[in-house]
């Protein structure tokens, strides 16, 4: 099988392309031929060495595919070679072939595609995991979220229009706004060309939101904090202040964590404010619930509630302009690797 190699860590030119044996399904997993598979900026920063949680180098990354079963390990009695199948592999899902422990899978509609398969798992369960299980959304809040062109991004103002009377502010670049509002964002910021704290203090006359996806990080953190009405609720999911160029650049590493706000329980309780984090990567342990949240985005995928962007789908042998795509946020949405 081909796979999409992190050689070491660096720039785009260290992925390669590389032919190994097919793996052999062990107990209780299943192997599938990969049709598709989601790519996500932690493991663009995986590449980059900015990612804790990636395998050592050389490795093969990848959190989500969509493909076919086509071989069936001892043990496993509800997935038949031939089905049709989204699964969350720990990593390694930059491959032809995967093999995956059987409740890491769940059956594919038959009207969804395997590019959109492959788009839903991360960015959707992210989203999800942050709207109704941490932040317990309510009819009437307003929720900010930040980098709102990106997969999680468009996914969480997708998932904010099944609650009634929701106020979204995205914050993109001012060519990504006619598709913030096509998804149903109800004030786009330029952060580019606005300081997004103030705008959304002036759209708000002052009062703020009730609920912060931030995945800048850094001292974005605390500007999102302050801008929380009483009850109002930060969720921290990613460093992307972290990456600017294409390698690692220890000074900016440096800058940013000395500039992450430190926040207290007795601030926070003088507030009456909340921070959470998640990083649905050291969900693992917890698979029943990251199942949970995937059937029923299934459920709204199905009822054409929810609907994955695909950015572009570009071949393995083209990783690094993929990765290069996502690095310099030019995607609107998910970005696809195709075997």
């Amino acid at each position: 099988m081909r796979a999409v190699w992190i050689t070491k860590a660096g720039g785009p030119e260290v992925l390669e392309v590389r032919e190994t044996p097919d793996p052999e399904p062990a107990f209780g997993e299943v192997r599938i031929r990969v049709r598709a598979a989601g790519l996500n900026f932690a493991e663009v920063m995986a590449r980059m060495g900015l990612y804790p949680d990636a395998p050592r180098t050389p490795c093969v990354v990848g959190y989500e595919v969509a493909g076919v079963v086509d071989a069936v390990g001892e043990g496993v009695t509800d997935l038949a070679t031939g089905t049709r199948v989204i699964a969350l592999p720990r990593f390694g899902g930059h491959a032809e072939a995967i093999c995956v422990p059987a409740e890491q899978v769940v059956p594919m509609p038959q009207e969804m595609s395997f590019e959109d398969g492959a788009a839903l798992p991360v960015n959707y369960i992210t989203a999800y995991h942050m709207l109704f299980r941490i932040a317990a959304i309510r009819p009437g809040e307003r929720v900010l979220v930040h980098m709102a062109a990106g997969g999680v991004g468009l996914a969480a103002l997708q998932l904010c229009k099944t609650v009634d009377r929701v106020v979204t502010f995205g914050t993109a670049s001012a060519s990504k706004h006619d598709v913030l509002r096509t998804e149903g964002c109800t004030h786009p910021i330029d952060y580019r060309t606005k300081d997004y704290a103030v705008e959304v203090s002036r759209l708000t006359k002052g009062t703020g939101v009730d609920v912060v996806l931030d995945a800048l990080g850094g001292r974005d953190w605390r500007k999102g904090y302050g801008l929380l009405r009483p009850t109002g609720r930060l969720i921290a999911f990613g460093f992307a202040n972290m990456s600017v160029g294409e390698r690692r650049n220890l000074l900016r590493i440096i800058t940013q964590a000395i500039s992450v706000p430190r926040f207290t329980p007795l601030g926070m309780m003088e507030k009456n404010r909340a921070v959470a984090g998640v990083n649905v990567g050291h969900l693992w342990g917890e698979i029943d619930m990251l199942r949970e949240n995937l059937l029923t985005l299934l459920q709204l995928y199905r009822e054409g509630k929810i609907r994955p962007t695909i950015d572009r789908a570009f071949p393995f042998a083209e990783a690094a302009d993929a990765h290069l795509r996502i690095q310099e946020r030019r995607n609107i949405g998910k970005v696809i690797l195709i075997p």
